[in-house]
């Protein structure tokens, strides 16, 4: 009975990821946590007086984060349950800890060193690129079902003039290592998205998210503090940041895996293209790094544009 509640549950919590105007209302607020990320972290830097080449204190910030965030996961997947989450075990648990490695310690290994080398502007622009690997990616691991269709190019293409106008004038820089990290990073989340995808379907999403938050902020956080990093906040905001930066990394997996689960990966991976708006809108708010003009207006309109091409049924091919 118990049993059989739960997969109830499950099957209206797919229904309602798979609805369109659902997936596209969670898909944005799932792009918009990621991007209010950057800057946040970056003032986490500051609220615990972490230099940027300071990387064992930096892998112990990440590697706590994404510990907080898996306790959070549970916590909710508890919550909507009403019983402990369903641990998958074997290979498919074996594959979560990959999984977890992966996308959680080694992705975040990189981004996290990118943050400490990058201004938000040039975070943001650089860590949009996942979103093209993504609608790329997918046409190759998915063919038909979720190939590159004339729209999804125009639409690439349109978000794609959008980050580029958000470079226009002097918005940010950094290191050549701050710019390759980012990049690494990126190659590394969309390659995530089909095995994320993959796991989904065998486990528990609550449970898949759970366990490579979990796994990979347990290695991130042992490498950095036996690296000899520590975590001293300096001010009271610190603490509050850094469980806010946990909310973030769990209502993001949680979602992108739903997301990633019930519906096709490139229509789902292209509203990564409002990251680096959003990171630049709140990097120039809280960080005072670049004020606010027409190229963040016109990137926004020209990134939208995008999420709607690639998100409108037109071709019949896309249905066989």
């Amino acid at each position: 009975m118990t049993e059989s509640t739960t997969n109830r549950g499950a099957a209206r919590l797919d229904a309602l990821f798979a609805a369109p105007a659902a997936a596209v209302a969670l898909a944005i607020l799932c792009n918009c946590l990621w991007g209010s990320a950057f800057p946040f972290i970056k003032m986490g830097y500051r609220l615990f007086a972490i230099d940027s080449a300071d990387t064992a204190s930096i892998l112990c910030f990440a590697g706590v984060r994404f510990m907080l965030a898996a306790v959070l996961v549970w916590l909710c997947g508890l919550a909507l349950n009403r019983r402990p989450l369903p641990m998958p075990k074997g290979r498919v648990l074996a594959e979560c800890c990959g999984l977890g490695l992966w996308q959680t310690a080694l992705q975040y290994f990189f981004y996290y060193s990118a943050v400490a080398a990058l201004t938000g502007a040039m975070g943001g622009i650089l860590n949009s690129t996942q979103s093209f690997l993504g609608v790329i990616l997918a046409h190759f691991v998915y063919g038909k079902a979720d190939r590159m269709t004339p729209g999804k190019a125009l639409g690439c293409v349109l978000g794609f003039g959008g980050v580029l106008v958000v470079t226009l004038g002097d918005h940010g820089g950094g290191s050549a290592w701050g710019v390759a990290a980012m990049l690494t990073a990126s190659v590394i989340f969309a390659f995530a998205g089909p095995w994320n995808k993959s796991v989904t379907q065998k486990a528990d999403s609550f449970s898949v998210c759970c366990i490579n938050l979990g796994v990979g902020g347990l290695a991130l956080a042992v490498i950095g503090f036996a690296m000899g990093g520590r975590l001293a906040p300096q001010s009271a905001a610190g603490l509050p940041v850094l469980l806010f930066l946990a909310f973030i990394s769990g209502a993001g997996y949680v979602l992108w895996a739903l997301l990633m689960k019930n519906n096709p990966v490139s229509r789902i991976a292209v509203f990564g293209l409002l990251i680096p708006v959003i990171t630049v809108l709140l990097s120039a708010l809280l960080n005072g790094e670049t004020l606010l003009d027409w190229r963040y207006l016109a990137a926004l309109v020209l990134v939208c544009a995008g999420i709607c091409l690639v998100n409108r049924r037109s071709a019949p091919a896309e249905a066989q």
